[in-house]
């Protein structure tokens, strides 16, 4: 089921949130073993791309992302995002992935954007274990905003002892974000567990966003992070994200909408109406982003 207009045509949603990887070839064995442990069972971290469609609404469109954390055992490589791209043009836009720490990132950054035709940037910085608001990325934050790139951001927790997480707090976004107005910055997963710092911020800067991914397992937090967004009365800077494959479109609109329907005496309930908005939400006009380029 997906949801619809008021002339029942069905809308349009964007999953900001999208990864792309093959277990065997993208992610080392001890970033594999730590997932597993993570979740209590064996894994497969792969992104299967039928699996993708027949577990979202037919429309929908993903904004894909690839990964580069050398420190972490992530790296895929930009070219498979972009040949998912052009296999499936109404279905997908891509974004190529930076590790600043390795030599060469910049001519990645160039190439992936100039020749492979990606649209936007990935970035890991706990995983890689680099500071986003340092000099080093500078050039980065500077090349994405004179193109007009968009950048997914990781903040949040994680389960991987290597990761730095200092590096993965929402509040570091707000030096970037005045240093760079311009800039189209989205926070993932709204910067979980620290969700009240990640709203802080978005409720700032006019082009900082965040995406709800990878979230509604955690139903309880889910919640108050979003009753949380709409005390503050930023239900309009919230981006619809899955995390695939970590988690599904279907699944996570099916929470949202149950989500929607809880009421707790003394404090009400979401807004449904924001609710559907948020995954109605046309986040590739926000992003500066359009299927037609």
């Amino acid at each position: 089921m997906h949801p619809e207009t008021g002339t029942g045509r069905p809308t349009l949603i964007v999953d900001v949130h999208a990864h792309l990887m093959d277990q065997h070839r993208d992610l080392d064995t001890t970033f594999v073993s730590q997932a597993a442990k993570a979740a209590g069972h064996d894994v497969d971290l792969s992104s299967h791309w039928d699996t993708y469609l027949s577990t979202s609404p037919p429309d929908t469109v993903a904004i894909v992302i690839g990964g580069k954390a050398r420190l972490s055992g992530i790296w895929v490589d930009d070219s498979a995002v972009s040949a998912l791209v052009r296999t499936y043009p109404s279905r997908a836009i891509g974004f190529l992935s930076l590790d600043p720490t390795q030599p060469g990132w910049q001519d990645e950054l160039r190439f992936g954007h100039e020749h492979l035709g990606l649209r936007g940037i990935k970035l890991m910085p706990m995983y890689a274990g680099f500071d986003p608001g340092s000099d080093l990325v500078r050039p980065l934050w500077r090349y994405a905003s004179d193109h007009g790139l968009p950048v997914l951001m990781h903040t949040g927790t994680t389960f991987m002892s290597q990761a730095v997480l200092k590096y993965t707090r929402p509040v570091i976004a707000d030096d970037i974000a005045r240093e760079f107005p311009d800039l189209r910055l989205i926070l993932a997963h709204l910067g979980h567990p620290y969700e009240g710092e990640c709203l802080a911020v978005i409720r700032k800067h006019p082009n900082v966003f965040a995406d709800i991914s990878a979230l509604h397992y955690r139903p309880h937090q889910f919640w108050n992070a979003l009753m949380l967004a709409q005390e503050y009365g930023v239900w309009h800077k919230l981006l619809f994200g899955s995390d695939f494959p970590f988690t599904t479109v279907d699944d996570t609109i099916a929470e949202l909408r149950r989500l929607a329907g809880i009421r707790m005496p003394g404090f009400g309930g979401l807004d449904g109406d924001q609710v559907d908005a948020l995954i109605t939400r046309d986040a590739l006009s926000l992003l500066g982003l359009s299927l037609e380029a």
